[in-house]
């Protein structure tokens, strides 16, 4: 919405007003070691670009998985080549997409992890960070409820427990959101 506002109505030399927030929690770890899971529909997927080049760049060891999810694969996969060859490299491990319009049923993000539920759940016992980033209004929530059933599912829990082990990973700022 932005760049449309920017590029076609505004007019030249026109004044934006804009609102900065930061997070300084929105970090790699510091561990370079450790693994991390990203989940970023849509232009949520910016930062994660940035932490895969980063990783890339510095030779960090850590596992990088990888969630996206857009509409349609063939118009709104965002930065396709760079991540398929990051993921043929062996810098991303995992790459899991979810295109909702490509098929009759929607498929989104939360989705694939719920389809993913064993190896995400290994992936945490293992000490992933975990991140989103995107939507606030619906996919924030979607994911974390995702994430709640994963652990619980992963781990032979309840929903109670599930809480429990994500309240434990966010004092370990192994829990990371950055929604708007």
């Amino acid at each position: 919405m932005a760049s449309g506002h920017l590029g076609d109505r505004a007019g030249e030399g026109t004044t934006m007003p804009i609102f900065l927030h930061s997070n300084n929690n929105f970090r790699l770890p510091e561990d370079t070691t450790m693994p991390v899971i990203m989940i970023g529909p849509g232009t949520g997927i910016a930062p994660f670009r940035a932490f895969l080049e980063e990783r890339q760049a510095t030779g960090q060891t850590g596992d990088n998985w990888l969630f996206f999810g857009e509409q349609r694969e063939a118009m709104d996969f965002l930065y396709k080549d760079q991540f398929q060859s990051m993921h043929k490299d062996g810098v991303l491990t995992r790459l899991d997409t979810a295109f909702s319009r490509d098929q009759a049923r929607k498929v989104y993000v939360q989705d694939r992890m719920q389809e993913r539920c064993k190896e995400l759940y290994e992936w945490l016992e293992r000490g992933a960070y975990f991140y989103v980033c995107g939507d606030a209004t619906r996919m924030a929530k979607d994911v974390e409820t995702a994430l709640l059933d994963v652990i619980a599912r992963g781990s032979n829990g309840t929903l109670d427990h599930a809480a429990e082990y994500l309240a434990t990973m966010k004092k370990q700022k192994r829990y990371q959101r950055d929604v708007y």
